[in-house]
């Protein structure tokens, strides 16, 4: 698994990206080569926040941590990612060995009042409604933007309703 560390405001030391590394080897077995594992390091009142991104044949996998020490912070976004892939395992299993391509994420902060504050750049491969219900499930997310591939690649929104349903908003055609 390739992984990628950024540490916001701070530096990073090599014990820790070699703590890193040798922790996320424990997933290796679930993901193919081709998977990349991004960590985001950063410092707020007092404490220590972890995001851990794992990208593999198009399934984005999430976790963010707060914690004492970051060494804490990645033992329990390591626990939660585990947890989302054992609880869809069964729905993953076939993707995560099948689907070749991914181009990764990105973002960019910006700081300004009254104005757009974050941008976030993803690519949006074609699935189905219970593809993008499975998605953002393992994100933790809402809501989630996809393409959908049973109604000719039209951008589509599914969400998460307060009833614990879901429902998908699609764009009328003109």
């Amino acid at each position: 698994m390739k992984l990628s560390i950024t540490g916001r405001q701070m530096q990073l030391t090599d014990d820790l990206k070699l703590l890193f590394e040798k922790k996320l080897s424990k997933f290796d077995k679930f993901f193919r080569d081709d998977a990349k594992s991004n960590i985001v390091l950063s410092r707020k009142h007092g404490s220590e926040y972890l995001e851990l991104t794992i990208v593999s044949s198009g399934t984005i996998f999430r976790a963010e941590e707060k914690a004492d020490t970051f060494q804490i912070a990645l033992d329990r976004a390591m626990d939660a990612i585990e947890r989302q892939i054992r609880k869809n395992k069964t729905r993953l299993e076939k993707r995560l060995r099948e689907i070749p391509e991914f181009n990764g994420s990105a973002e960019e902060d910006t700081v300004g009042e009254g104005e757009i504050i974050r941008v976030k750049v993803f690519p949006m491969k074609p699935m189905s409604a219970e593809e993008a219900v499975l998605q953002m499930n393992l994100l933790g997310h809402s809501f989630y933007v996809f393409s959908n591939i049973d109604a000719g690649g039209t951008t589509e929104v599914i969400y998460k309703r307060a009833d614990g349903n879901y429902g998908l908003i699609v764009p009328e055609k003109p």
